[in-house]
């Protein structure tokens, strides 16, 4: 995937919902209707698996990864970041 590849959905205040996949062999991000599925390579213990998911998600929109806030599922798969 190419950074910013989905740069459009980049809105300030916009609220962006995850579905994540710790352990996945294979990372990797896609967009559906109901928003993101991204797939990481780290174990969802001490924060690893959202550390990285932050990173693919800053990665797919073209932003920094100090613009995205964690608003809902810390310990869930399902998440809500907010872009700052």
């Amino acid at each position: 995937m190419t950074k910013g590849a989905w740069s459009h959905l980049a809105h300030e205040g916009a609220e962006i919902r995850v579905r994540v996949t710790p352990r996945a062999r294979q990372p990797g991000v896609t967009h559906t209707a109901e928003g993101f599925r991204i797939s990481v390579t780290a174990p969802a213990d001490e924060g690893r698996a959202n550390a990285a998911v932050v990173e693919a998600l800053a990665h797919a929109l073209g932003v920094a990864k100090t613009r995205l806030t964690l608003v809902r599922g810390a310990a869930a798969r399902d998440k809500t970041f907010r872009l700052e």
